[in-house]
């Protein structure tokens, strides 16, 4: 068993990205708010390290899997 599976299988009871997924779907205004938020404060308090931190983002967005490879369903479980 390798080790991601024995963290979510103990706290959450199924893989996080899931949780995640479930918990945009549910509130996707307010995780959109948020990630605004986070962009203004981020910004303003490292303006200097910005392209950094945009391309930082940037990869993070393209390399990301929570949204890739499979359909989502509410409160889809782990395959245990």
């Amino acid at each position: 068993m390798d080790l991601y599976r024995k963290l979510w299988s103990r706290v959450g009871g199924r893989p996080w990205t899931y949780i995640i997924r479930d918990f945009w779907h549910k509130y996707e205004g307010l995780c959109i708010v948020a990630l605004v938020a986070a962009g203004v404060f981020l910004g303003r308090w490292y303006s200097d390290q910005l392209l950094l931190l945009l391309a930082a983002f940037t990869g993070g967005y393209i390399t990301g899997h929570l949204f890739w490879g499979t359909e989502y369903k509410p409160g889809q479980k782990g395959n245990d």
